[in-house]
């Protein structure tokens, strides 16, 4: 009888150790293959909801107070407009998201508000294309804060006047429970031109690369290689919160991913194994017939192989359908991401096959160094 005959005469009669082994094969994979499916838009949603807790860096004029930097929340110096795009082109790599901005505090409508002017983003040379972090706001158009729009009763698509010149109300902000209550956001040109200060900037706002080894100390060296007249402050608690989530982002992969492996590895074993001391009787007379240790080898790896191909074939299908229904509901932002990824059927072809064959080598030893005198006595 030809080994692979043998091989399906095993798997039909013993059908529930193979159902057994089959199952726990293919909710490995599927769970890998599902987990890595929307890995890639779990990253990016981690690193979206991250970068909308706001900018973590601040470039300001290098004799700017830092101490009334924090107090009124923006520098009463100024510096040229053209500082951000020589930033841009500078093609540092530890910085993204540039927006300049030009903030005043003024008296309007007999209350103190902040009035900022704000830059579209800035595309960094050498960086890929990111959605912005900052407003883009049409030229005599305004944002207004939360506050000021309930206080004053200021309604979206309304015309306000600010410093002699009129502004049609584009969006009403919702509440931010800071100071941004009380801004009226408008394009950097415009609040330049009211305020009497063309070509002028007090703040550029940024976001720190979580790349590893970087620190802020070299993210301030190579600003000032470019701007030697700005100092370069770091909101603290955003840049910790935005590192501290990715690397807990990463160690849950890390962490998950070998534990499934293990966990897998150990239960083919086990089947193996159990599957072995079942059959010691069987093994002897087949050894007594004359079969080799070879032959024997190969009827529990070629097992063991194949529960793993058709694991695989199984797993990535679950696993796939599993990433792709549910993935979108979990991750909103980033849903368009969530694809089939056929590179994983080819790794779990190889991989899980393998893995079963190696978790089922000590059965597979076990089974061809018993003698088959001994075994056939204790029958």
């Amino acid at each position: 009888m030809s080994m692979l005959r043998m091989l399906i005469k095993e798997i039909a009669h013993r059908k529930l150790n193979f159902l057994l082994g089959l199952v726990s094969v293919a909710a490995a994979v599927a769970l890998l293959v599902s987990v890595l499916t929307m890995s890639d838009a779990s990253e990016r949603e981690t690193v979206r909801l991250m970068r909308d807790m706001g900018f973590n860096i601040l470039i300001v004029p290098k004799n700017t107070d830092m101490a009334d930097f924090w107090s009124e929340d923006f520098a009463k110096e100024e510096m040229p407009e053209e500082y951000v795009h020589d930033l841009a082109n500078s093609g540092i790599i530890t910085i993204r998201h540039l927006v300049a901005t030009l903030q005043k505090k003024i008296v309007w409508r007999d209350r103190k508000v902040l009035l900022t002017g704000v830059l579209p983003e800035a595309p960094v040379r050498g960086r890929e294309k990111k959605p912005p972090m900052g407003y883009t706001i049409p030229r005599g158009r305004v944002y207004v804060g939360f506050e000021l729009a309930r206080s004053l009763k200021i309604k979206e698509g309304g015309t306000i006047t600010i410093l002699g010149k009129d502004f049609v109300v584009e969006r009403c902000l919702q509440e931010a429970g800071s100071k941004d209550d009380i801004r009226i956001y408008g394009d950097l040109h415009d609040v330049q031109e009211v305020l009497r200060k063309p070509g002028k900037i007090n703040v550029i706002e940024a976001l720190r690369c979580l790349c590893t080894g970087v620190e802020l100390a070299d993210v301030r060296e190579s600003i000032a290689r470019v701007l030697p007249n700005t100092n370069v402050a770091e909101r603290g608690s955003i840049a910790v919160a935005r590192a501290e989530t990715r690397k807990m982002v990463e160690k849950y992969a890390a962490f998950i991913i070998p534990t499934v492996f293990l966990v897998c590895a150990v239960w083919v074993g086990l089947l193996s194994l159990s599957n072995v001391r079942e059959r010691r009787q069987e093994i002897g007379i087949l050894r007594a017939l004359g079969f080799g240790s070879g032959r024997i080898a190969t009827l529990f790896l070629g097992k063991a192989f194949l529960l793993g191909l058709l694991g695989a074939a199984v797993g990535f299908a679950v696993g796939t359908g599993i990433a792709l229904q549910f993935g979108p509901q979990i991750f909103h932002l980033t849903a368009k991401k969530i694809n089939p990824v056929y590179a994983l059927l080819v790794w779990s072809a190889v991989g899980s096959p393998a893995l079963c064959a190696l978790a089922s080598y000590l059965p597979a030893v076990v089974a061809i160094t018993q003698d088959p005198a001994v075994t056939l006595q204790e029958e």
